[in-house]
C-alpha cells in the first residue's frame, strides 16, 4: 500500500500531495469508490456540495475503517452559501450529510466577481475556522486578481488555491503568485479532464517507455514534481492504485521541463470571471 507524502500549509496542518476526486459520481458510487481509495493508500477525499455525493463521501469514511482522524476530508461551498453568513450554514449541512464534527479544508468553490461576495464570505470562513469546525480555508478557481483584493480586505491567507491545472493548461503566473503568497496550488482536472487529447500526447508515450509508467503517470507524477497537490477523479479501483503509483520514480529535469511544452496557451481552461456556480 502505498501512502502519499505530506504537504504543509501555511495554517501548520499538512495535506496528502494526492487524492481521490469524486466528480461526478453519486452517493452510492463515492461510499464505494471512498473504501476502495482507503485500501489502496488514500487518506485525502475530495468533494463539495455541488456534487450531490457528501453523503456518500462520508457512509464511504465509515465503511472504510479507517480513524477519522487519518483522514483529509475538503468540501466547497458554492454560490448559493455566498454573503450574508450563508456559509455558516453551508458547512453545517455538509457536516450534517458526511456525519462529521469538522471538514480538514473548506473552500469557496468560485469568486463570482460580479456578485462581490468572496470577500464577505471569506470573513465568514475565517469565523467558521475560529470556531474549530474546519481546520483549514482556501478558495478555488481564485485568479490573482482576486486573490488580491481578498488579501488586502481580509486577515487569514487562504491555505490552498484549487484550480485547474495540468501540462495543458499550466496556469505559471496563478502558481507563482500563490506560491509568493504561501498558498498551495491544488491540481483539479490534472489529467486534461474529460475527451482531452492531453494523454494521447506522442510525447507521453516515449518517456512511457523510458519509465515504464502510463501517461496518466507520468502527468501525476509532474504535478508532484512541480510541488502541487494534485485530485485525479476516478471510481476504478484499478486506476486509482495506478494513480496513486507514482512516488517511486522521478522525471529527469528536461522531460519535466518537456511536458510543459504541451501547453495549450493562456486561453484554453476555465475563466472564473465568466464561469462558475
Amino acid at each position: 500500500m502505498t501512502l502519499s507524502p505530506l504537504i504543509t500549509l501555511n495554517d501548520g496542518y499538512s495535506i496528502p500531495q494526492l487524492g481521490l476526486g469524486t466528480w461526478p459520481l453519486d452517493d452510492d458510487q463515492v461510499a464505494a469508490a471512498v473504501v476502495s481509495a482507503v485500501e489502496a493508500g488514500y487518506r485525502h477525499i475530495d468533494t463539495a456540495v455541488k456534487y450531490g455525493n457528501e453523503e456518500g463521501v462520508g457512509n464511504g469514511i465509515r465503511a472504510s475503517g479507517v480513524d477519522r482522524s487519518e483522514m483529509f476530508v475538503t468540501t466547497k461551498l458554492d454560490g448559493q452559501f455566498q454573503g450574508h453568513d450563508r456559509a455558516a450554514a453551508g458547512l453545517e449541512g455538509s457536516l450534517k450529510r458526511m456525519r462529521l464534527d469538522y471538514v480538514d479544508l473548506l473552500l469557496i468553490h468560485w469568486p463570482l466577481p460580479s456578485r462581490d461576495e468572496f470577500i464577505s464570505t471569506w470573513k465568514t470562513f475565517e469565523r467558521l475556522q475560529a470556531e474549530g469546525k474546519v481546520r483549514s480555508i482556501g478558495v478555488s478557481n481564485f485568479k490573482p486578481a482576486h486573490l488580491e483584493r481578498l488579501l488586502a480586505e481580509t486577515d487569514v491567507v487562504p491555505a490552498v488555491n484549487q484550480i485547474q491545472l495540468s501540462p495543458a493548461i499550466t496556469r505559471v503566473a496563478e502558481r507563482e503568485f500563490n506560491a509568493r503568497h504561501g498558498i498551495v496550488t491544488e491540481s483539479y482536472s490534472p489529467l486534461g479532464g474529460s475527451g482531452a487529447s492531453l494523454l494521447g500526447a506522442p510525447l507521453l508515450s516515449q518517456l512511457g517507455e523510458k519509465y515504464d509508467k502510463t501517461p496518466g503517470q507520468l502527468v501525476l507524477r509532474w504535478h508532484v514534481q512541480n510541488g502541487l497537490v494534485v485530485i485525479p477523479k476516478s471510481g476504478d479501483p484499478e486506476r486509482m492504485r495506478d494513480n496513486l503509483d507514482v512516488f517511486d520514480f522521478a522525471l529527469d529535469p528536461q522531460d519535466l521541463a518537456e511536458l510543459a511544452i504541451l501547453d495549450e496557451g493562456p486561453g484554453v481552461g476555465n475563466d472564473s470571471d465568466l464561469t462558475g456556480h
